[in-house]
């Protein structure tokens, strides 16, 4: 087989202008001129039959077909780096750009207090963080995704990180009001505040875990939020009762700005899962990030 060198040369200046934002700062990073930077994208335009940018005069942004040939091909020029490192012998070296998509309360109540500790480890290396809770095109972009939840059929690298316990908490000024539940069927007497599955757009239904024993519960709601954040501090207002992850709660239960419903039927457990694009060997900025995840998690 005869490689097509022109169509790497391609990638890579795609990969420039999709980070840089146009020709003209991709043409800096790589030592090109703006028309040559063009001309490159032209040609590879033409070898894969398909317009990979919308141009406007300022900027440019992928189309639609461009973005799922940029999610499928930087992976493939990530692996290129690290074969290049590991034959020069330094497979070991945490080092260059790290994107990670990381679900947005994770982020905020455990990874962000770690970031210094990260990058004092790892002084070579720079990280681009970004936070969403959807998976559609969640890897467009990124070396590994974090997200909660069961993991989703495909052809992607998957590793549990954790598995973090489901709490049912309220504010003491609301269970002043309308008393506490005593058992799970109780809570259908009871305000609640409902997070939606941001996968299917739908509440996650409530269930109550004990000793092997699950028991869902039937709730309706007159508040239903996507942010999880919004909803504790709905919580720790008195709205009404919010079945949560313990992660991030730990604050206002020992401020007492929270307490737990029906502890005895808090067994159930959601996973952290990791993405990563399907290949072998996985770069050493990624290992080292997971592997730093699960050290902080130990103490969760």
């Amino acid at each position: 087989m005869v490689f097509d060198t022109r169509l790497l040369t391609g990638v890579g200046v795609l990969a420039a202008v999709t980070e840089a934002g146009n020709f003209a700062r991709a043409a800096e990073m790589l030592g090109l001129t703006p028309s040559g930077v063009s001309r490159a994208v032209a040609r590879l335009e033409a070898r894969v039959g398909v317009r990979l940018f919308d141009r406007n005069p300022r900027e440019v942004s992928l189309t639609e077909e461009g973005r799922r040939f940029h999610a499928q091909v930087m992976p493939l020029l990530a692996g290129l780096d690290e074969a290049a490192a590991e034959a020069a012998g330094a497979a070991a070296v945490v080092r260059g750009r790290l994107r990670v998509s990381v679900d947005p309360w994770f982020a905020r109540t455990v990874l962000a207090g770690g970031l210094q500790r990260f990058l004092a480890r790892y002084p070579l290396l720079v990280l681009d963080l970004l936070t969403s809770n959807y998976r559609e095109e969640m890897m467009s972009g990124v070396d590994v995704a974090i997200r909660f939840g069961p993991p989703d059929a495909s052809s992607l690298i998957v590793r549990k990180l954790l598995e973090a316990q489901i709490l049912t908490v309220a504010a003491p000024a609301y269970l002043e009001r309308h008393g506490e539940p005593r058992s799970p069927h109780d809570l259908v007497h009871h305000e609640a505040l409902l997070f939606r599955d941001p996968q299917t757009g739908l509440p996650f239904p409530w269930e109550f875990h004990r000793g092997g024993e699950i028991v869902e519960v039937k709730i309706s709601s007159r508040l239903v939020l996507d942010d999880p954040s919004v909803a504790v501090t709905a919580c720790v207002a008195g709205q009404g009762i919010f079945q949560s992850l313990a992660i991030g709660l730990a604050p206002f239960l020992a401020r007492g700005d929270l307490v737990p419903i029906l502890p005895e039927w808090s067994e159930e457990l959601y996973p952290l899962y990791a993405y990563q694009p399907s290949r072998h060997l996985p770069p050493a900025k990624v290992r080292a990030f997971l592997d730093f995840i699960q050290e902080i998690a130990v103490g969760l």
